[in-house]
């Protein structure tokens, strides 16, 4: 192989990449994609993941020199060729599209160089994914620092759904996959916390590039599953107004019912067997709050309804558990959550009463 060409495009402007959704070639080897990646990215390595751990014990044992030696050794031949289509053909299909490694070194700097040796030139990210994911580190420590709002409710108000009518709203609940219950998982894998963050970190980005400064997310424990909100997010969640949604009992029964028994049946393309592990999985997350007692009738009820379900009767049957569970767990507790932010609450009512407040306050956008 020719010298790496030290005059390559390189380009540094971070915000731009990530705000517009260019399409990112990750060349990392898949243990580190995996552990932290961009939506917008696609991972089509130089290294597998075992070639990368042999290059890096060369590296420690034998130093630089030879480390390099050894992956062009692994790195050869047929095996070259066919990854070099493979990044050939993602271009072809991405022609916008930028190529990074982890700091953007050797393994982007070698990749370049061979597409510009087979005519196909392409940019690189200078300073790879971890300069970017600094770029998106720093978004989320100041990002929040302007004006914000905390939409509250009780435990089936529909506060997701309401969140979309507002161009100030961040779904924490969506980039993490998880609707933040006991009931919350879905039918798809959390992302990994990096993952979550970069979502969220992205999604604010683009506000505030639209010009968008105040922004509103649903009111969360710190933790959305198993994702952690960012520290500064939710150090400002205890500080800004709280709008609170507040909607009848029997709709919020409907609302749950909706959410955890007909979506979570149509993820499970219809098979109710699986509803009903997910929702006595999801019960049992609850046994030490509940009692051995309480804990057993809910579980029974649960079964009767999707008995119910499989004799052709419907979804109703389970507002029995459902109502019971509302009562006697999740509203006394978020009661006092929410007596706890009384003092802050700014604004209450049903979904148009608060879009209507919400759309009267002064312009979010900047200039």
């Amino acid at each position: 192989m020719s010298e790496l060409n030290q005059n390559a495009v390189l380009t540094d402007d971070y915000e731009q990449l990530l705000a517009s959704d260019t399409p990112l070639l990750d060349l990392r080897a898949p243990i580190e994609f995996i552990e932290g990646a961009f939506p917008y990215a696609t991972n089509l390595p130089l290294m597998s993941d075992d070639e990368r751990a042999q290059v890096g014990t060369c590296y420690k044992q034998q130093g630089q020199t030879a480390a390099i030696a050894l992956g062009h050794t692994l790195v050869a031949g047929e095996l070259r060729q066919q990854r070099l289509e493979g990044w050939q053909a993602w271009l072809n299909a991405h022609p916008t599209g930028v190529i990074y490694c982890f700091r953007g070194g050797l393994r982007s700097q070698t990749v370049q160089q061979w597409l510009a040796e087979a005519g196909r030139p392409v940019t690189r990210v200078k300073g790879g994914y971890k300069a970017l994911r600094r770029r998106l580190i720093t978004e989320l420590d100041t990002g929040f620092e302007q004006p914000g709002f905390v939409l509250s409710g009780l435990t089936g108000s529909g506060k997701t759904d309401w969140l979309t009518r507002s161009p100030l709203s961040l779904d924490l609940e969506g980039y993490a996959h998880h609707r933040g219950s006991s009931f919350g998982h879905w039918a798809e894998p959390q992302p990994t916390p990096i993952n979550f963050e970069n979502r969220l970190s992205i999604a604010r980005l683009k506000q505030r590039r639209a010009g968008i400064e105040s922004w509103l997310v649903e009111d969360e424990s710190a933790m959305v599953g198993r994702c952690p909100l960012p520290k500064r997010l939710y150090e400002r969640m205890q500080q800004v107004p709280v709008l609170l949604l507040e909607v009848p009992f029997e709709q919020r029964v409907r609302q749950i019912q909706h959410d955890y028994v007909e979506v979570m049946l149509a993820h499970f393309n219809q098979d109710i067997s699986r509803l009903s592990e997910y929702l006595q999985d999801s019960l049992k997350r609850l046994y030490k709050r509940l009692g051995d007692r309480d804990w057993r009738r809910l579980s029974q009820q649960i079964t009767d309804a999707i008995n119910q379900q499989i004799l052709g009767f419907g979804c109703d049957g389970h507002q029995e558990w459902i109502t019971e569970l509302l009562n006697r767990y999740y509203d006394p507790i978020y009661r006092r959550h929410q007596d706890s932010k009384e003092a802050r609450i700014v604004m209450r009512g049903n979904e148009d009463e608060l879009a209507h407040w919400l759309n009267k306050q002064p312009q979010s956008k900047t200039g």
